[in-house]
């Protein structure tokens, strides 16, 4: 089962969802903008990706300038920030028990598969 952080306003989350229903994937859709992440699911996604909080962000939505948010806040300035406005995380992000991807590209999430 890949649980699936949905956008269906972003071409590249609607087309990662292509890709992994024509894959046969098993997929939950969360639509995170309105299901939205709390700060541990947050942190254990991170840990899957193996990335910094600043690479699973969205730095050039306008909110992440409002907030005054920077690169080299550290990662608990930045989960904290994208639990609180969820159009910072970067999309989409498909996840399964062990790992996940951002898909962006779209053929990263086939890492998953």
């Amino acid at each position: 089962m890949i649980t699936y952080w949905h956008n269906p306003r972003c071409s590249k989350s609607r087309a990662g969802l292509a890709l992994l229903e024509d894959c046969g994937a098993q997929v939950q859709v969360r639509l995170y903008l309105k299901d939205i992440p709390n700060e541990e699911e947050l942190r254990e996604v991170q840990a899957k990706l193996g990335l910094r909080a600043i690479d699973m962000m969205r730095t050039g939505e306008k909110t992440f300038k409002e907030l005054g948010l920077t690169k080299t806040d550290d990662d608990a300035a930045l989960i904290a920030a994208m639990a609180a406005h969820p159009i910072l995380i970067e999309r989409p992000i498909a996840i399964t028990h062990e790992a996940a991807a951002i898909g962006r590209p779209t053929e990263a999430i086939k890492t998953l598969l």
